[in-house]
This record gives structure tokens, sequence and C-alpha cells, in this order.
């Protein structure tokens, strides 16, 4: 097995902490790779992914008064059909979408959402 090592802000470590709790793990090795597989799972299930789609995409981001997610949602206007922002503590806001286009479309604004790297939530729950 290799060794890596990665440096991790304070709020990644208490999550990191968190799921090795939830899931019975005994130490943060088992988490990351436990995090590692999650991750993969959702990769492969966008990779799934085949002709139209239609669902809600949810997004938590930090960054209040940076523009990225409106640059994001102008940029993909004709996928979404409907958005809902709402400021939650700590000055995070909480962005939610509804969404039709077809499956390349969708794969392309979650790889830009995850690429931007300023979103601390993503979840894409498709309706059909």
């Amino acid at each position: 097995m290799t060794v890596i090592s990665v440096s991790l802000p304070d709020e990644s470590i208490e999550s990191l902490e968190k799921l090795r709790e939830s899931l019975g793990l005994s130490g943060r090795s088992e988490a990351v790779r436990a995090s590692i597989k999650m991750a993969g799972s959702e990769m492969k299930d966008m990779e799934r992914m085949d002709g139209d789609v239609e669902g809600v995409l949810i997004v938590v981001h930090s960054t209040h008064d940076d523009q990225w997610i409106g640059m994001l949602q102008h940029k993909y206007e004709r996928t979404i059909r409907t958005q809902l922002h709402s400021h939650l503590q700590n000055r995070k806001c909480l962005e939610v979408m509804i969404l039709s286009s077809d499956s390349d479309t969708l794969e392309r604004m979650m790889k830009e959402i995850y690429g931007i790297g300023k979103a601390d939530y993503v979840k894409f729950v498709r309706g059909r």
C-alpha cells in the first residue's frame, strides 16, 4: 500500500473524524479510503447517465461574496428550469436548482462545480 501525505483544513479534519466515528472506523486512513470509495461511486453514477436527465441539484457554498455560482447559473441557464437561493448560518448559501438537460451537459456542469472547488456540498438527485 502506498503512503501519501495530505494537508487538510480543520473543517475537513472535523468532517473526516465525524465520518470515521459514524462508520465505526478505527483510523483516519480508513476514513479517507471510505471517502474515496463514496466519491468513486458518485462518479460512476454520473458516468452511467445517458440521454435526457432531470433532477434536483443541491449546492452549499461558503463564498457568499464570490460570484462564481451566479456565473455558473448564467452559463447553464438553458439547463436550469428554476432555482432557489437561501442564506444559511455562518454566511453560507444554499442553492437548489431544478435541472433538465442531456447527460453530457449535466456532466460538464457537475465537473465544473467540483473543479472550481468552492462548494462545500454538492448532490444531484435524479428524477428520471
